[in-house]
């Protein structure tokens, strides 16, 4: 369990993961310095994105925290960094109108943002005793255990999937929709790609962790028949 070949692919998508995490936000900070052509902030722009699309009643909200920006699907609120809420750059821009595009999905009922919300109440509990079932399961080389904790780690993993399409769909949104409602220039399209595709990154890196792990408890457990 403890040294098993599959490590070695999971230590390099750890690798990949602790890159990505660098390379947020770096790339947040390089372009936090690129002030957009449109003067907008980062509210200003969701709450013009939110009005356009007639989500009158979707409030805007500064929190506290460095990239702590979320769409909040219960209290139906955009919530936004302060560095993100007040500021004019190319990132904060960028940022401020990927969460508007996840309360456009909201409204939309886009099916993968559904299927998530449905998701989150049983990976919650599940992804909580996964690792001690496959912890005693192992230890004590009981297969039922093994097995029950890799039922609950595939919930786990599923929803990790299933948000990548969800991050990703958001962004394109507000990629589309900031040159659409005149937010920023052709030329400036670069710099907002490369914060939203940083971002996405992150998402893509933590699946990957999750599904090598999935494969070696697999491997582990079919082994032990």
């Amino acid at each position: 369990m403890f040294f098993h070949p599959m490590d070695f692919l999971i230590l390099i998508a750890f690798g990949i993961s602790i890159w990505a995490q660098f390379r947020v936000k770096g790339t947040f900070n390089q372009f936090a310095n690129v002030q957009a052509s449109s003067g907008l902030t980062g509210y200003e722009a969701a709450r013009r994105l939110l009005d356009a699309q007639g989500l009158y009643d979707v409030p805007v909200e500064p929190v506290r925290g460095h990239l702590s920006d979320h769409y909040d699907p219960i209290q139906k609120v955009v919530r936004l960094s302060e560095p993100v809420y007040y500021e004019r750059s190319i990132s904060a821009l960028s940022v401020a109108c990927h969460e508007v595009g996840h309360a456009i999905q909201d409204q939309e009922s886009y099916a993968m943002l559904r299927l998530r919300h449905r998701m989150f109440p049983l990976v919650n509990f599940s992804s909580g005793l996964a690792p001690f079932l496959l912890i005693g399961g192992f230890l004590f080389q009981a297969s039922g255990l093994i097995l029950l904790g890799i039922i609950f780690f595939t919930a786990a993993v599923a929803f990790q999937l299933v948000t990548l399409p969800v991050e990703f769909n958001a962004s394109s949104r507000a990629r589309d929709l900031m040159i659409s409602e005149g937010f920023i220039r052709n030329d400036e399209e670069k710099g907002v790609s490369k914060v939203l595709n940083a971002a996405a990154l992150t998402y893509v890196a933590a699946a990957l962790i999750s599904l090598l792990e999935l494969i070696k408890y697999i491997m582990i457990f079919r082994s032990q028949d």
